[in-house]
């Protein structure tokens, strides 16, 4: 999976819709293999992510969950903590 791509879902606050265009924005890039399309297929390329950021929020909106929601600084570190322990020297 792309790094820039996060769980979206049950956290508190709500996904934005920021993340929500940056994840489709990665996945885009990651399908198509290209960071910057040329201007030939720009528009195709706009049109990708607006469809797949769309698709995406109505996901987010439709899953339903009985876990307790997570917080973002809470799982942040805890992936800072799993990080320091595999690059440890």
């Amino acid at each position: 999976m792309c790094r820039n791509i996060r769980p979206l879902h049950n956290f508190e606050p709500p996904a934005s819709s920021d993340e929500v265009s940056a994840a489709a924005l990665q996945y885009v890039r990651k399908v198509s293999g290209t960071v910057r399309p040329s201007q030939a297929n720009q528009e195709a390329f706009d049109r990708a992510v607006a469809t797949i950021a769309h698709a995406t929020q109505h996901l987010l909106d439709d899953l339903v969950t009985h876990a307790p929601k997570r917080d973002r600084e809470v799982e942040a570190a805890k992936a800072k903590a799993r990080a320091a322990t595999r690059y440890a020297r």
